[in-house]
């Protein structure tokens, strides 16, 4: 995996052109996602538009000082490695078993270099530190420190290719999620392996999980296990929330 880093400044910029065209197709000339024809959607549709032509950069959501760190709930999956747990998994159950010491994130698709990341491989990007505020949608709301490799890094190194326009994340409790390149390209969308200067706890999604910091909290999803790069545009579930919820 070491040798892999090795990439040269030539490959840098090229990955990076390609990313920006990518940033530059749904931010620009598709105003919303494919499938908001469906009515019951249109909320959803009107807040991805206006996020995206009121808010066209990269701004920032707020970032806070430790004292402002407040307790964090962990709700939903708590652990997939319980047998007793509805969405159970009996390979998270090995990897924490394991200290995750076996685990790797895979990434597909359009990218020209697929393969695997282990935690340790993840940790030797340069990481990203934020402290910020994770707004829930049930209702409630925390703050607390993240540290993390921006998932643009692991992007570009795995040379997502100029076609691609969404980013789908898959959880080892079932769970899915997918947001496109401004926000996979975002500055404090990362891959967070730390929480409040400690390995990521189990409950909170160990050993690695998302966070999109400009989007409501289910889209920060929790044990990844792969992440698939597409130029199509997937319903990843029916489960009832919206496919865009910005904040």
């Amino acid at each position: 995996m070491k040798k892999n880093y090795l990439f040269t400044r030539r490959q840098v910029v090229l990955t990076g052109l390609s990313a920006i065209g990518g940033l530059i197709l749904p931010g620009c000339s598709q105003k919303a996602p494919p499938t908001y024809g469906n009515i019951l959607r249109m909320g959803d549709a009107l807040t991805y538009i206006a996020h995206r032509t009121l808010l066209p950069g990269q701004s920032l959501a707020r970032e806070y000082q430790h004292s402002d760190i407040s307790s964090f709930p962990a709700t939903g999956t708590t652990n997939p490695g319980d047998p007793n747990y509805k969405y159970y998994s009996e390979d998270y159950g090995k990897l924490h078993h394991a200290a995750f010491a076996n685990w790797g994130l895979s990434i597909e698709g359009r990218v020209a270099r697929p393969g695997s990341y282990s935690l340790g491989a993840l940790q030797d990007f340069p990481s990203r530190t934020q402290i910020t505020r994770h707004t829930c949608e049930e209702g409630w709301t925390a703050i607390a420190e993240w540290t993390g490799v921006p998932l643009s890094h692991v992007l570009q190194h795995a040379g997502i290719m100029p076609s691609a326009r969404f980013v789908n994340c898959y959880a080892y409790d079932g769970f899915m999620e997918s947001i496109d390149l401004i926000d996979a390209f975002h500055p404090q969308t990362i891959l967070a392996y730390g929480m409040n200067g400690r390995n990521l706890p189990v409950p909170h999604g160990a050993p690695v999980r998302l966070r999109v910091e400009k989007q409501i909290g289910y889209k920060s999803v929790k044990y990844l296990q792969r992440i698939v790069v597409t130029d199509e545009f997937v319903d990843l579930g029916d489960t009832g929330w919206s496919w865009y919820n910005g904040i």
